[in-house]
């Protein structure tokens, strides 16, 4: 799936669970990105510290963050695998919950991947 100015969609996928004190940096890693087409989705993976209540508040201010929430503790594999499927992207980005991206990270990628299909 492209934008009007046909660059491909990159799904950034997100497995979280009580990462309260590094998800909201995290989120903004992304949001900073020089690369702007991207989708942002995020499972939530039944924590117990207030993971899920920042993570809603960033999917409301940006329609390209996309939410989900465990009924119960599934483990990283699962988490991974939901999101895959759910995905629309041409490209995957894989973070964790407690890491960032530098701004320059989706543009490098989507670079290298262009070059060397």
């Amino acid at each position: 799936m492209s934008n009007q100015n046909d660059q491909p969609l990159i799904s950034v996928i997100v497995p979280v669970y009580n990462h309260e004190k590094f998800i909201g940096e995290t989120i903004e890693s992304v949001i900073s990105q020089t690369y702007q087409n991207w989708e942002l989705l995020v499972v939530d993976d039944y924590s117990t510290d207030k993971s899920w209540e920042i993570i809603q508040e960033f999917a409301k201010k940006d329609s390209r963050i996309k939410v989900f929430r465990n009924e119960t503790n599934n483990g990283l594999i699962p988490n991974w695998k939901f999101l895959i499927d759910t995905s629309k992207g041409e490209y995957l980005a894989f973070l964790e919950g407690d890491d960032v991206f530098c701004e320059e990270n989706l543009a490098e990628k989507i670079f290298i991947f262009e070059k060397f299909p």
